[in-house]
């Protein structure tokens, strides 16, 4: 009963940002995270920096974090990294209030979120030509 040892070379490394208790709601996160999956690093970020939405900024903080974390610990190239996935979680909900007519409250919900950006460095694919023989 021996435990084979699994080689790091073929299996990919992962190189994951986590960004806690970002201040923006999941549903406004989804789209642009959406919008990034899939892309190399700096075309990713590029986007981010022309978004019109204001929480695409710490979105792009998060992706820098994730490709200091590759170049640190994995010692990836820069050029070489994409975004394998990119999601958002719920984080804790502030409730307030506001006062309004003939003593009623209305809620004021303050939603928090969780970004995870996961990076993956791209391998050149090798394609064989010819028969099987």
């Amino acid at each position: 009963m021996s435990k084979k040892k699994k080689n790091k070379d073929t299996k990919d490394k992962l190189v994951k940002s986590v960004n806690k208790n970002v201040r923006s709601s999941v549903r406004k996160l989804n789209p642009i995270l959406k919008g990034i999956v899939g892309k190399k690093v700096d075309i990713a970020i590029r986007d981010l920096e022309f978004s019109e939405k204001r929480i695409s900024k710490d979105i792009k903080k998060t992706i820098s974090s994730a490709v200091a974390n590759a170049e640190n610990n994995y010692q990836y190239d820069i050029d070489k990294l994409f975004i394998k996935e990119a999601f958002c979680g719920k984080q804790i909900i502030m409730k307030r209030f506001r006062a309004r007519a003939k003593g009623r409250a209305a809620p004021i919900i303050k939603p928090y979120s969780n970004v995870t950006i996961i990076l993956t460095e791209s391998q050149k694919k090798t394609e064989s030509y010819g028969s099987k023989s």
